[in-house]
């Protein structure tokens, strides 16, 4: 059995509901047409029925009027007589019947020939939706002498009332097609403000412009909900814009916050969180790549020669110019890709990707020392600042981030304990001479 997540998105997705103003016309089109169809079946009714009681009083008439002509043909017995006043009168529209009895029962003569054998019924009116059968006592000078049975259809008048039925439906067809297609266009334009103010709402939802604004053309109960609608997309407004400006201030904030968290306020370099992020995303790097790509990871570990005695000779204003200025030497030596650290105090460790060869670091190393003891005048003075560097590789020396920096460590100490402003490798010591 398939599943609901089985359901295509055509099944899923949403029909798309009637137009407002199709709705609206549907509805008074269909109102109009059970109105238009309830008058005209009472107008059929009462016409119907006024039609058949004037046919039921025409027919009493002439029933009434058949009967005095047979009373005297009744009395003597004139058959003849009394068929010919029958026949006169077979000429009425819609007559099916006439037998003329005695007073004892005995059919004495009826038209046409079949109608001797109708069942004989003394009620003096029978009208159903078929016709009427009426039964007029044959009187002579205050005696009866016999009876009429009179019997006419509707048939005539059921068929003038289906014509009529017929030609109405044909015209009113018509007319609800037209009225329908007014309708339409009288709603739109009664519509208009309305659908002009879904469409708005709709292109504030879809591109979050909330600047815009319906018109208002009338002060009517439309032109009121659209004074509302401004009033509520002006306050929207505002409070987006103040949403948006109080993001835009946190994210400044939070920029702001991450610069401290990750930079050394003094010399603008990277601090030590960022210097243990960068590594940590360094050899995440390397292991994606693996040992196959030959990629190597230098890492050195710089710290200032002299600096403590400037710092406390001098104070710390001028330890702080020396540490600027010996940042700025050491940037200025390094490429795009190496990037610099202050790890706290006068330790500074350089992070340097990409490695093809171990001796152009080595070089870079070098290249430190000799920019850092170049003379460096604070306060009118010239101070015998200098730098030791160890330097540690991966893979070489380390594989790890723990490892790595206790062997560019372990490096370092070997510089200083060689007699410093020099560098030494994890495994092999070079030096650069004092």
């Amino acid at each position: 059995m398939p599943s609901a997540m089985d359901s295509s998105p055509a099944e899923m997705r949403p029909t798309r509901a009637p137009s407002l103003v199709r709705r609206l016309t549907r509805l008074s089109v269909a109102v109009m047409g059970a109105a238009l169809l309830v008058s005209a079946l009472a107008l059929a009714a009462w016409v119907h029925h006024s039609l058949r009681e004037a046919q039921l009083k025409s027919a009493e008439q002439s029933a009434q009027l058949l009967a005095e002509n047979l009373a005297p043909a009744l009395a003597f017995h004139d058959r003849e007589a009394t068929r010919d006043a029958l026949v006169a009168f077979s000429r009425r529209e819609g007559l099916q019947a006439l037998v003329v009895r005695e007073p004892n029962g005995e059919t004495f003569a009826h038209w046409p020939g079949a109608a001797a054998s109708a069942p004989w019924v003394d009620a003096p009116r029978q009208v159903d939706w078929q016709g009427l059968r009426l039964v007029v006592p044959v009187q002579l000078q205050g005696e009866r002498i016999g009876s009429l049975a009179w019997t006419e259809s509707f048939e005539a008048l059921n068929a003038t009332l289906l014509r009529l039925g017929a030609g109405a439906l044909l015209v009113l067809g018509p007319s609800l097609v037209g009225a329908s297609l007014l309708l339409r266009w009288t709603q739109r334009r009664a519509l208009a403000p309305l659908l002009a103010l879904s469409r708005l709402a709709e292109r504030v939802a879809t591109t979050q412009d909330y600047s815009l604004r319906a018109p208002v053309r009338e002060q009517d109960e439309v032109g009121r909900l659209a004074e509302r609608f401004n009033g509520m997309l002006r306050r929207i407004q505002v409070w987006h814009e103040d949403m948006n400006q109080q993001l835009a201030q946190e994210r400044q904030s939070g920029q702001a916050l991450h610069q401290l968290a990750h930079r050394d306020t003094l010399t603008g370099l990277p601090n030590r969180l960022a210097f243990e992020l960068t590594l940590e995303r360094l050899f995440v790097d390397l292991h994606h790549a693996g040992p196959a790509s030959g990629q190597r990871l230098a890492l050195l570990f710089i710290d200032l020669d002299n600096f403590k005695a400037v710092n406390d000779r001098l104070g710390h204003g001028a330890g702080d110019a020396v540490l600027g200025e010996v940042s700025s030497r050491m940037s200025s030596v390094l490429r795009a890709s190496d990037t610099l650290f202050r790890l706290g105090g006068d330790e500074f460790a350089l992070l340097v990707a990409d490695v093809a060869e171990p001796e152009a670091v080595e070089q870079l190393a070098a290249r430190l020392i000799a920019t850092v003891r170049e003379p460096l005048l604070i306060q009118g003075e010239v101070q015998p600042v200098g730098a030791t560097v160890g330097l540690a590789f991966v893979p070489d020396d380390a594989t790890d981030p723990q490892s790595l920096l206790g062997a560019a460590d372990a490096a370092m100490y070997a510089a200083k304990h060689a007699g410093k402003n020099t560098y030494r490798r994890a495994v092999r010591a070079h030096s650069v001479g004092a």
